[in-house]
């Protein structure tokens, strides 16, 4: 208790109900090229709809990256993917702006309202600003149209811009709203929405052209703004209203929640198609405003990005304080002399830096893909080019799959597949567990294996640390291998064992934060050992481990340790094997003898 100076009672509280902390398994990561969202940037991405909405569709220039994220989605829902682009990619901008690449935020002022990521995909757009009331609807004095035509004439043409809907008529011949497609002096052509019954003279009403998406025109200083997928690459219907926003300031403003609804800020947080680089759209005159998009590149494709870009990419996951993950997905190995680059960047300096992840890799799609009686020794030659690893799994090669978003089928890595059904295993039983086999090892969307290595291809294989993918008449496609690539013997060489130890050391270590600053004396000793002693029983208990042993007391504690301000746990661990090798004996008798005196002998 505290010292206190005169007579009274002092009430303390102390928490000792500290245990070891649940800690999240299946969670991975992969950064590479894709066709939208931001880039550099970590999002975390649940299943492979919310992959598409986010990232874009794919296509031939990022196919093996995208379903190599959306394969790991069809087995676990927890996924950071990174986008990364090079020099050469750019958001879309309006006609006449410079283009240049801004990732995530905005940038110098080059042109009100932009894409909001760089890619192709932004010049599928049009922005529309309403800025006044008069933009939204005003007198048309003096128009001319012949029933069926799509040409007239119009006194005010001078009030229209191209996209404007100008209506006419009236309740007793029907009004006609007509999409202005040209103007020029009074002569104006359009597009009919609706027809009239008869010819008409007289004065008609001139509308933005998305009016009908909002409730009124815009409130004095308030501006609206329509998204619109102009060319269909988006929707797949030209002409979609993809966002709307209504009644956004021009200048700073809060609402009634406190929130800013001025239109930059607006964008900038609500809009998953544009951005605002500036400030400079007012609300005044009379006419509206729309801007097709143009000038957007995605910059190098998967077998052209940098390495360097790849990194970049890779290395927002290479601190475990910042992001919690369990996986570390290759996506697709480059072609030619980089083969390997990405798979040990991500071994090197990713897995091997943190020690609490494991990184899953394939070889080069032109090892096992139309490379008949070379598919052996092109996937150990890149198994041997690999940086020997216990926080590595390398699969032998590639799947033929369906692309729905194209109608096509496509080759694909498995390293996403290897990693899914150790996710999957996660959930299903528990990290320790092995993820290959009959049981946890099947493999989803497999039309056909670039290779299927035999017996003879596999007793190659599994002794240079590569798990074999096989396809087998009745069961299907398994992974029939669970070894890291350590490069030599050790209880580590096993998935199921790494996978183990990680879990242990993340879970205990996150548990051991309690004692730091405690005094390093038999009660914290007897602390630390009551935290972990029914962690490790409960694993063990769940077929993790066969025996274990916590030591913590003053045989490890010395004096010296403690006055070195340290603290040591000793924690020893018998881990559980899976069945890598079956031997079945069978063995014929006579009839008259007793198996008891040959049990045993064979």
């Amino acid at each position: 208790m505290a010292f206190q100076v005169s007579p009274g009672i002092n009430v303390s509280e102390y928490d000792l109900t500290t245990s070891v902390p649940a800690i999240a398994t299946s969670t991975a990561a992969i950064a590479g090229v894709f066709n939208w969202g931001p880039v550099k940037e970590r999002v975390l991405v649940s299943s492979e709809v919310d992959l598409a909405n986010r990232f874009g569709k794919p296509s031939d220039g990022n196919a093996e990256t995208f379903f190599t994220a959306a394969d790991f989605l069809s087995y676990s829902n927890s996924l950071f993917v990174v986008r990364v682009v090079d020099a050469n990619a750019n958001n879309a901008v309006g006609t006449g702006t410079a283009t240049q690449v801004i990732a995530n935020t905005s940038a110098t002022d080059i042109g009100d309202i932009i894409a909001k990521w760089p890619g192709t995909l932004g010049n599928s757009l049009e922005v529309s600003v309403c800025p006044t009331a008069a933009a939204f609807s005003d007198t048309a004095n003096t128009v001319a149209i012949t029933v069926g035509a799509t040409a007239g004439t119009c006194a005010d043409a001078a009030k229209l811009t191209v996209g404007d809907v100008l209506r006419v008529g009236n309740t007793s011949i029907g009004f006609q709203d007509l999409e202005i497609t040209e103007i020029d002096s009074t002569d104006i052509t359009f597009t009919p929405k609706y027809k009239l019954s008869t010819n008409f003279s007289g004065n008609g009403t001139r509308k933005w052209g998305y009016y009908n998406r909002f409730n009124k025109a815009p409130d004095s200083g308030r501006i609206h703004i329509a998204v619109i997928d102009e060319d269909g690459d988006i929707s797949g219907t030209a002409g979609a209203v993809m966002e709307v926003f209504e009644n956004v300031s021009v200048a700073a403003a809060i609402n009634t929640q406190g929130a800013s609804i001025f239109y930059k800020d607006v964008l900038d947080r609500q809009s998953k198609w544009v951005r605002s680089t500036g400030t400079t759209i007012s609300a005044a005159g009379a006419a509206p405003t729309y801007t097709s998009l143009v000038g957007g590149t995605n910059g190098a494709d998967e077998d052209n990005i940098g390495l360097g870009d790849i990194a970049l990419g890779y290395d927002l996951f290479v601190s475990p304080e910042d992001v919690d993950i369990a996986f570390v997905l290759q996506g697709k190995a480059r072609e030619g002399v980089n083969d390997t680059g990405v798979a040990n960047y991500i071994i090197d300096n990713i897995c091997e830096v943190r020690k609490d992840c494991v990184a899953f890799v394939s070889p080069a799609l032109n090892d096992v893909v139309e490379n008949p009686g070379n598919e052996l020794d092109d996937t150990i030659a890149f198994r041997n080019s690999l940086t020997a690893s216990t926080y590595g799994v390398m699969d032998s090669g590639y799947k033929y799959r369906f692309d729905k978003y194209n109608d096509k089928y496509r080759w694909v890595p498995l390293n996403g597949d290897i990693a899914g059904i150790a996710a999957r295993t996660d959930n299903d039983r528990d990290p320790w567990w092995s993820p290959a086999g009959y049981n946890r090892g099947r493999i989803k969307n497999v039309v056909k294996l670039a290779w299927n290595p035999n017996k003879a291809q596999r007793d190659q294989l599994y002794p240079n640390d590569i798990n074999p993918v096989i396809n087998e008449p009745g069961s299907g496609t398994l992974l029939f291998g669970d070894k890291t690539i350590a490069g030599r013997d050790t209880a580590f060489d096993f998935i199921n064992v790494r996978r183990l130890f990680i879990v242990l050391e993340k879970a205990i270590a996150r548990a051991s934060k309690n004692t730091l600053f405690e005094f390093n004396d038999a009660f914290t000793r007897a602390q630390f050992r009551n935290i972990v002693e029914p962690f490790l029983r409960d694993v063990q208990g769940r077929r993790g481990i066969y025996d274990f042993r916590v030591v913590c007391d003053e045989t490890n504690n010395t004096p010296e340790v403690i006055d070195r301000a340290e603290f040591i746990g000793d924690i020893y661990i018998k881990p559980a094997r899976s069945i890598n090798y079956i031997q079945l004996n069978f063995v014929a008798v006579r009839t008259g003898v007793e198996f008891e005196e040959i049990v045993g002998q064979f």
